[in-house]
């Protein structure tokens, strides 16, 4: 197989040269284990977290070893009951061409009537992160109003969707007029085009007059200051991710924590791995899908070798949608 691999830990902004394209002998299969042939890698923000050498909630890469991350595959050698070859299964040993794996490690697409790269987004764990976050962590409710950072990415344009379909007010952020005339079509009462210049505390204010009662970080940085300075009394933030620091050690600013305490704000930090059941999940995107309430956009880079190219764009705004790999 041929397989990316970190050749350096990055010290800020990763660069191409902290990768390293390896070749590999796979194994023989033994008993229970399946091979798979990717078609579709993922690359996502989380992941640079994984490339520093601390204690997370996953393991850092390690180097010179293959990289991990969502992958969709075609199995084509089986030695696993009820796997047959042919069958298209998600997995975690992206970043590669191939993998041999043990066939709990694999997940046979359901059929829900999607393209297969939509299980690396919407029907994925992008989907299932904008699901739980808005619908679980913070509990968003029916006619109430739903700031989104990030609006135009893969969690967010998602959690715009999910609210507008559950009858919510949605004001999403994004960068430049593209991508915000993008989410005004998914649905978004209001969108903040953070690039203009306006300050995003200001835009928001003007956006939502009465305050927000749900905020869904993606960003942190002056987003999250914003949700803070405009939060209503009881308003929930699910914080999934802070694209805005990931590269930088210094942290977000906070200068409205204070405002948390009188008007009883909650922060509640989570990850899509807290829920297990996804029957729910499934059954309620697909009724969306069905009432046409679902779009999906797809950043595409074509061949294994754009892996790296792919992940670094995501931190220059270079994605609409999912950021996708295709092989």
């Amino acid at each position: 197989m041929k397989a990316w691999t970190l050749a350096a830990r990055p010290k800020g902004t990763p660069v191409t040269e902290d990768f390293a394209l390896v070749e590999r002998e796979l194994p023989a299969l033994n008993e229970g284990e399946v091979r798979v042939a990717n078609r579709w890698l993922s690359v996502d923000p989380y992941m640079r977290g994984r490339m520093n050498d601390t204690k997370s909630y996953v393991p850092p890469f390690q180097l010179g070893e293959p990289m991990q991350g969502g992958a969709i595959g075609e199995v084509v050698e089986s030695r696993a009951d009820g796997i047959a070859v042919g069958t298209l299964v998600s997995h975690m040993a992206g970043w590669r061409d191939e993998a041999v794996l043990p066939a709990a490690h694999v997940q046979p697409l359901p059929d829900l009537g999607v393209d297969p790269q939509a299980f690396l987004g919407q029907f994925g764990m992008p989907g299932m992160t904008a699901y739980y976050g808005l619908l679980q962590v913070a509990e968003a409710k029916p006619g109430e109003t739903v700031f989104v950072s990030a609006a135009a990415g893969a969690v967010g344009s998602t959690v715009v969707q999910i609210a507008k379909a559950k009858g919510m007010t949605v004001i999403g952020s994004a960068g430049g007029a593209e991508k915000c005339d993008w989410v005004r079509s998914l649905g978004a009462d209001a969108v903040i085009d953070y690039k203009s210049g306006q300050s995003v505390v200001e835009a928001l204010g003007e956006a939502a007059p009465d305050g927000i009662d749900v905020y869904f970080d993606n960003v942190g940085g002056d987003h999250l200051d914003a949700a803070l300075a405009h939060a209503r009394q009881n308003a929930r933030f699910a914080i999934c991710g802070m694209i805005d620091v990931y590269n930088d050690a210094k942290p977000t600013s906070l200068k409205y924590l204070a405002r948390m305490i009188g008007n009883r704000v909650r922060i509640q930090g989570f990850i899509f791995g807290d829920f297990k059941d996804h029957a729910a999940f499934y059954r309620d995107m697909a009724a969306i899908l069905k009432d046409g309430g679902l779009q999906r956009e797809e950043t595409v880079f074509e061949g294994l070798e754009k892996t790296p190219e792919a992940f670094l764009a995501l931190f220059t705004g270079g994605n609409k949608g999912k950021m996708l790999v295709k092989l």
